[in-house]
């Protein structure tokens, strides 16, 4: 189903706000990103995915959609997009845009004409009302489905998706109840106009040379107390917009936010993606300071100084994963916009290398987050900028602050007052920079591009090639393609392993590895790439 490029990228994450402020505003902008578009190249990128870009209050950064056929004025226009598309391509770099369907902006055309409705639209309601507050789904809390009481002359309560200013757009339920009216069957009127609209969505950002979407919370458009059952019924509306994709736009690519269900059906996206707050993800690389995510254990991660991790949680997950469907892709990030940075808490840039060897040469699609790439910081108690913190327990502020590009005001962010930027500058004297590490041997960034340069040069080491592990703990070692041995020790003391199969082999990549008779050592923080 995906594009045969697809499954050997490298997409690199732009949080749009704060990557490049071309017109002084203190704001990131598309113009700010076409301006970068060489230096995206020259790491070795593939796709370039945007968080969401279209018109918004920003409430929730953009996540509350005012909407989705126009480019937020702030970062430029329809016409912006599409040159930088174009720009982009010129440079073999394709884009995914983040696209939300769940819910929209309270500011919507479509939830301002209800909430000034004095009842249920004769075409169906696009989002859920009840004229009375409904027992159950009553949780004040973001991420979970509750009512809101109308704030305008609409009497009764919507449900919301995420904040309160999110309010769900209305897909169905996969249960109707004569006496719960607002529970649409998934084929009523309001559902399928919206079904039609997210066609048309699609269609309007493709047909102008976008490759693709990121869909958040792709698996919460139809609703059920039983979570599986709604999680099910989205899936089936995502596999018939494929089938229309098949025809009108083949090359498409989809990216769920988390895995797609398993249903014995064909499956409408073209990967699963591990996300950074999932256990998972976490079990590798969660040091928790960037706070305690509420919804699984916080374990020692593998990639500590300490090395009282273990990549058992991690392999679990995808083993199962590669059980079902052993060629699916699954993309794997550096860090996102939700919760922490690579470099996070007492991670230094000497243990980054483990780590990138790691997430590149692993047999998935890596998606670098801006900034992970100069090895940026996890900034903690940065203020509570466009809903960064949805939970007290932590602030997705700290991954989120301007990239920095060299020494001038600002890092090279922009011109704008230091009190104008959507979110301060690390104010460390030395935080890393662009500028300060381009062609700098050593450096994180000379790094990443050796390491990606390496990974696009060997096939052994892409997405294509099988992944075999044979040691789990420190070292951490597996084989790619039956031709390439990586091995990775995360930890500050040295560690060793037996591989009598690679005894003759020969280093390509690495620092502080050494072979003797089979036996590979690896100092603290050490990693190495052998073939055969």
């Amino acid at each position: 189903m995906s594009a045969e490029w697809f499954r050997d990228a490298v997409i690199y994450e732009i949080y749009p706000q704060s990557y490049a402020d071309s017109n002084g505003d203190g704001i990131g902008d598309l113009r700010g990103v076409i301006d970068r578009l060489d230096y995206i190249a020259s790491l070795g990128i593939d796709a370039i995915w945007f968080n969401p870009c279209f018109a918004s209050p920003f409430f929730d950064a953009g996540y509350d959609v005012a909407d989705y056929l126009r480019i937020a004025p702030r970062y430029g226009t329809n016409d912006d997009l599409v040159e930088l598309v174009e720009k982009a391509g010129a440079r073999g770099i394709r884009i995914f845009l983040d696209l939300v369907v769940g819910h929209t902006s309270i500011e919507h055309p479509w939830f301002q004409a209800e909430l000034q409705a004095a009842g249920p639209s004769p075409e169906g309601d696009r989002y859920v009302w009840s004229e009375v507050e409904p027992a159950g789904w009553g949780i004040d809390l973001p991420g979970i489905p509750g009512w809101v009481k109308s704030p305008g002359p609409r009497p009764g309560w919507y449900l919301k998706n995420f904040y309160e200013e999110q309010p769900a757009l209305n897909f169905g339920w996969v249960r109707t109840n004569p006496e719960q009216p607002w529970r649409d069957a998934i084929d009523a009127p309001g559902p399928m106009r919206n079904r039609a609209a997210l066609q048309e969505i699609l269609d309007f950002w493709l047909s102008r040379g976008v490759a693709g979407f990121r869909v958040d919370m792709a698996f919460s458009l139809v609703k059920d107390e039983v979570l599986s059952d709604g999680h099910a019924a989205s899936a089936a509306i995502w596999r018939d917009l494929r089938e229309w994709l098949d025809t009108a736009y083949p090359e498409a690519v989809l990216i769920p936010e988390g895995e797609e269900p398993r249903l014995g059906e064909r499956l409408a996206f073209d990967a699963d993606f591990a996300l950074v707050i999932s256990a998972p993800h976490a079990s590798l690389f969660d040091d928790h300071f960037a706070g305690t995510l509420p919804w699984h254990l916080p374990r020692e991660p593998f990639f500590a100084a300490e090395g009282q991790g273990s990549t058992d949680t991690f392999l679990a997950t995808w083993n199962w994963l590669r059980s079902v469907d052993p060629d699916r892709p699954v993309i794997m990030a550096t860090a996102d916009h939700d919760f922490n940075r690579l470099r996070c808490g007492g991670r230094t840039p000497e243990q980054l290398g483990a780590a990138l060897t790691f997430l590149f040469t692993w047999g998935s699609i890596p998606s670098l987050y801006y900034g992970d790439e100069i090895g940026m910081r996890y900034l903690p108690d940065m203020p509570n900028v466009e809903g960064a913190i949805c939970n007290p327990s932590y602030n997705r502020a700290g991954c989120r602050t301007p990239m920095q590009w060299d020494d001038s005001v600002n890092a090279g962010f922009s011109t704008a007052a230091a009190d104008q930027l959507y979110l301060p500058i690390d104010p460390d004297p030395l935080r890393p920079t662009v500028a300060g590490q381009d062609g700098i041997p050593g450096s994180t960034l000379t790094l990443v591009r050796d390491l990606l340069a390496l990974r696009r040069a060997t096939p052994a080491l892409q997405g294509h090639a099988p992944t075999r592990v044979v040691h789990e703990g420190y070292p951490f070692a597996y084989v790619r393609g039956d031709s390439h041995l990586v091995a990775i020790n995360p930890r500050r003391e040295s560690a060793a392993v037996d591989l009598a199969e690679f005894a003759e082999a020969t280093q390509v990549w690495g620092a502080g590895a050494t072979i003797d008779a089979g036996r590979l050592t690896l100092d603290g923080f050490g990693y190495a790439i052998l073939r055969r």
